[in-house]
């Protein structure tokens, strides 16, 4: 019997899950070609959360537009604990602040 437990993944809505380039309060962009493929199949073995700063009842309207809401478990803008952040603005921590400093002067987000 396969294990019940799933280990949690936050994912941010803009830039991860929409063609985001820049911030428009009530509207969010289309979803990315090869979304909901991503999400079934990722949900098969994680429980999925989304983190956005965007208003909620927004951002869940967006979910079901698109009918991925079945993929998540909830829906938050507190970050909570997690096994993965996946995040289009994320920089992972290496231990070194050395190198996080540079990491962080030379950032650059993929769609700019």
């Amino acid at each position: 019997m396969k294990d019940s437990y799933k280990p949690t993944i936050m994912i941010d809505l803009d830039g991860v899950l929409n063609n985001y380039t820049k911030f428009e309060k009530d509207n969010i962009p289309e979803m990315k070609k090869g979304t909901k493929k991503f999400l079934e199949k990722l949900s098969e073995d994680y429980e999925l959360i989304l983190f956005t700063t965007r208003n909620m009842k927004i951002s869940v309207k967006w979910l079901i537009d698109n009918d991925i809401d079945k993929y998540f478990k909830d829906a938050t803008n507190i970050k909570l604990p997690a096994y993965i952040y996946l995040d289009d603005r994320a920089i992972q921590f290496n231990g070194s602040y050395e190198n996080i400093l540079k990491a962080i002067k030379e950032f650059k987000v993929y769609w700019k």
